[in-house]
C-alpha cells in the first residue's frame, strides 16, 4: 500500500532538497568511476536531480544522467513505505495520473523507485536543454489540470431528414458574398 498525501504534498522542502542533492552526489560518483567512457553516455550531459518535491510519503523528482532520465521517488525520513524487494514494480499516483516504478536499491542513497523517461539520452544537445525537458516533465507529472476531464467534443451538425429534403426544406445556406 502506498502512503498517502500530506498536508506539504508537492512541496519543495529541506528533506527533498537533501535527498535530491545525494542523488546527484551519488550519480556523479557513478558517471565519473563505472560510466567513465561508456559509449551509451551523452558527453554533453552531466548529473542534475530536477524538481524534486514531496508526495505521498516520497521525495518525487527527475534524474538527468549522461545515460538516463527518470522519474525518481524515494521514501522521505520517517515515513514508512511498504518494503518491496528490488526489480519489482510499485505505482504511485501523482496530480497527473499513476505512474509505475521499477524499485531499486542505490548504495549511500538507499530505495529508489524509478520510471524510465529517456534511456539513452542521445536526443539532447546540453545539458541546459536536457534540464528545461526535465523541469517541463516534473511539472507535467504535478499539474493539477491534468486531472480535468478535456472537454466533450461538439455535437455532429444535424443532417436533414428525407421528408425535408423531398419537400425542399434544406437547411439554409450561406449565400456567397461577392466582393
Amino acid at each position: 500500500m502506498l502512503a498517502a498525501p500530506d498536508m506539504q504534498d508537492g512541496m519543495q522542502d529541506d528533506r527533498t532538497a537533501t535527498i535530491a542533492a545525494a542523488l546527484e552526489a551519488r550519480y556523479r560518483f557513478i558517471a565519473e568511476t563505472a560510466m567513465a567512457d561508456v559509449p551509451i553516455c551523452n558527453p554533453a550531459l552531466t548529473v542534475a536531480a530536477t524538481g524534486f518535491r514531496a508526495w505521498g510519503g516520497r521525495a518525487v523528482g527527475v534524474v538527468t544522467t549522461p545515460w538516463f532520465m527518470n522519474l525518481i521517488a524515494i521514501p522521505l525520513p520517517g515515513t514508512e513505505i511498504e518494503p518491496v524487494a528490488a526489480g519489482k514494480s510499485v505505482r504511485l499516483n501523482l496530480p497527473a495520473g499513476e505512474v509505475e516504478f521499477i524499485v531499486g536499491e542505490l548504495d549511500g542513497v538507499g530505495r529508489v523507485d524509478s520510471c524510465s523517461l529517456f534511456s539513452p539520452v542521445f536526443e539532447f544537445a546540453s545539458m541546459e536543454e536536457a534540464t528545461e525537458v526535465a523541469a517541463e516533465i516534473i511539472r507535467t507529472f504535478f499539474d493539477m489540470s491534468a486531472l480535468e476531464p478535456p472537454p466533450p467534443p461538439p455535437p455532429p451538425p444535424a443532417r436533414p431528414s428525407r421528408r425535408d429534403l423531398l419537400r425542399g426544406k434544406l437547411a439554409a445556406r450561406p449565400e456567397a458574398v461577392e466582393p
